[in-house]
């Protein structure tokens, strides 16, 4: 009865109207799109509308019909427990190198380079490559396993042109010192960023546009990202911050390179603890993979705000505040994620330098942790106090499940014995003196800015 009464000034005004609004939305759409380089409505379904929905693809809603709670977290616990880049990697000419020159031995592992050597040929070649010389260079050059075959074809590269990857090479592997490291990723961006531009208009013409489009990508992430930890380690710790949020920014949905942990770091060492802990509520999401950098991180800001009048003396006679129980609670939680780091932390196991890889939840991934984060926990005041009276309260061969807030099984599945990959990312002690198979090193932290 109501459709009856409807004009036809009203199908022509709703007609018009659905038109314009979709025309602001394609106009908005193609203006971001140019801008950042990705569709604002797919990001927007990827980050918040998916996680809503459960995070379930198409291709397997068959699939999730039939599934449980404890297939999701086996599917967690596997994406824990399993070799990651390391994204606090030191620079191997700058930083890896010296060690070499002290003690006439290599700190890195064949598997390790091995892994390194399989990222490269992921992130920075494509099938296009041998259309163009240099890149065509560059891609024999990240298989070779001579350094110096790797620095000579770099070289061969830019004599034909100037070329990213050639750059990237030679800053990470020839380059000295932090500051010829920085100058030489400086010409690389230059040159990156005028290929990421070009196959940035090219990349919906074909596949291989596409893929072409997907490696300068990657570079220009990885060139900005160096550059930040560059930066970094330089002392110019603020500077770091802004690049590392615009990197952020810029490219949203590319986590793989996880620089938010580089980012932790970079503002732990500002003591901007409130900033620490507006990127802790962003990634801190049980949806999310877990780092040690993450729980560690937690459990320092609520350690923060009672360690410094922690005394376990008066805590055993009158009990725990609601603080220092959310404090102990924080740190078990971390505990329980990855039980190796506390003794890093507290100076019991000697440090040794952190692999390009690491074992999530694994030895490796706690030296990688405490060599760049002891500094910060010993900043603030009673917090490894408060970390060695809880974990000498946790049962050493397992850790304690949390009943007040997850439950009898905890957060996280029970922590596994170190897998065999563990010790394969890990550098050989140089002593000569100790017996074989020992490990210990005792290294400084690279807090402090280097010298050029």
């Amino acid at each position: 009865m109501f459709l009856n009464t409807l004009t036809p000034k009203f199908y022509v005004a709703l007609t018009g109207t659905s038109s314009l609004i979709s025309g602001l939305i394609l106009i908005f759409e193609w203006w971001y799109f140019r801008k950042y380089g990705t569709s604002f409505i797919e990001q927007v379904s990827v980050s918040h509308l998916r996680p809503l929905l459960g995070g379930v693809d198409n291709n397997s809603s068959n699939n999730s019909n039939s599934s449980n709670g404890d297939s999701d977290s086996n599917r967690q616990s596997v994406s824990e427990c399993k070799v990651w880049r390391n994204p606090l990697n030191l620079f191997r000419g700058a930083e890896y190198n010296r060690y070499t020159w002290v003690t006439g031995r290599e700190p890195l592992t064949y598997y390790d380079m091995n892994l390194s050597a399989q990222d490269h040929q992921t992130f920075f070649t494509c099938d296009s490559d041998h259309l163009r010389p240099a890149d065509a260079i560059m891609q024999k050059a990240w298989r070779e396993r001579n350094p110096q075959a790797r620095i000579s074809a770099a070289h061969e590269a830019l004599e034909i042109n100037e070329c990213a990857t050639a750059y990237i090479l030679l800053a990470e592997e020839e380059a000295t010192t932090i500051a010829e490291a920085e100058k030489l990723f400086k010409q690389a961006l230059k040159a990156g960023d005028g290929c990421y531009r070009r196959s940035q208009q090219l990349q919906h013409h074909g596949s291989q546009y596409e893929a072409q489009h997907r490696r300068d990508t990657n570079v220009l992430v990885y060139i900005k990202r160096r550059l930040a930890m560059c930066a970094r380690r330089l002392g110019r710790t603020r500077e770091a911050v802004k690049m590392m949020r615009d990197l952020m920014k810029e490219f949203p949905l590319l986590s793989m390179f996880n620089i938010h942990e580089n980012l932790l770091e970079a503002l732990l060492e500002l003591q901007a603890y409130a900033d620490v802990q507006a990127v802790l509520a962003k990634y801190d999401d049980i949806s999310l993979p877990k780092s040690a950098t993450i729980c560690y991180t937690a459990a320092l800001l609520k350690a923060r705000a009672v360690s410094d009048k922690f005394s376990p003396e008066a805590a055993s006679r009158r009990g725990l505040s609601t603080a220092e129980m959310n404090a102990v609670e924080a740190i078990h939680r971390a505990v329980e994620f990855n039980p190796h780091v506390p003794k890093y932390l507290l100076e019991m196991k000697s440090l040794i330098l952190p692999p390009e890889h690491i074992l999530k939840r694994g030895d490796s991934e706690a030296i990688a942790y405490a060599f760049f984060h002891l500094a910060h926990w010993k900043r603030v005041e009673g917090a490894l106090n408060l970390l060695h009276c809880t974990w000498e309260g946790i049962p050493q061969h397992f850790v304690r499940p949390l009943k007040l807030r997850h439950g009898e099984g905890g957060k996280h599945p029970p922590v596994q014995p170190v897998a065999p990959a563990d010790p394969d990312l890990r550098g050989p002690c140089p002593s000569r003196c100790c017996p074989a198979g020992c490990r210990c090193l005792l290294v400084p932290t690279p807090h402090g800015p280097q010298e050029a």
